[in-house]
């Protein structure tokens, strides 16, 4: 079992750069791949980001690709979500989620995970 909590959300404008952390309880926790997804009002949940394990692959969603950068740092049990160029399409709420399978490719859908904390507010301002 594994709790997960994010933080590092707010406001921001158009343009600017916000970084997300999710902090892991389990002590082993980079033996978990995880992942970023987000939920606008009135949208399914979309994946945004994720890293395995071992931090060897990383996979991001379309939409993100190219302004957003996920790494890891297991000796802090952090996973960290680097977001520039926000848009305000950006805006949702971040949540971060974690499996234990020992994936060597990036899950991209909800059901592969096991784990969610309880998200993280992001609001981009045009």
């Amino acid at each position: 079992q594994v709790q997960l909590v994010e933080s590092g959300g707010g406001l921001v404008q158009a343009g600017g750069s916000l970084r997300l952390s999710c902090a892991a309880s389990a002590p082993t926790f980079r033996l978990y791949t995880v992942g970023w997804f987000r939920q606008a009002p009135g949208k399914e949940r979309e994946f945004v980001a994720g890293i395995t394990w071992s931090g060897g692959n990383t996979g991001y969603g379309d939409s993100v690709k190219g302004r957003f950068a996920i790494s890891r740092d297991n000796v802090k049990n952090t996973v960290f979500l680097q977001m520039n160029s926000l848009t305000p399409e950006d805006t949702a709420v971040y949540y971060c989620a974690a499996t234990l399978k020992l994936n060597t490719v990036v899950p991209g859908s909800v059901g592969e995970y096991d784990y969610w904390g309880q998200g993280t507010q992001v609001t981009v301002s045009s």
